[in-house]
């Protein structure tokens, strides 16, 4: 996953001056992005203090790193399975 350009307390700043009724065209221009990616940041860290974002960014990268683990034992798994159905 690419390395977004903005940190979760600045995505969830943006996000905070919307709340306060800056216009979404003005935060865009202002920060240089565009519409999709405001709501896109919106819709995943909306309603969420800095802390939480914070949380769900190492709980992302924790999922990422078991989904690896599960991945790379699966073959294992498979490879002793057709190994003791041999044997028996």
């Amino acid at each position: 996953m690419r390395k977004s350009r903005f940190s979760q307390e600045q995505i969830t700043g943006m996000i905070r001056e919307h709340d306060d009724g800056v216009k979404t065209a003005e935060i865009c221009r202002k920060h240089g992005i565009s519409d999709a990616t405001f709501y896109k940041y919106e819709a995943r860290f909306g309603g969420m203090t800095v802390s939480d974002a914070q949380r769900l960014r190492t709980l992302e990268a924790e999922n990422a790193k078991l989904k690896r683990l599960l991945a790379e034992s699966l073959p294992d798994n498979a490879a002793l399975k057709d190994l003791a159905t041999k044997n028996f």
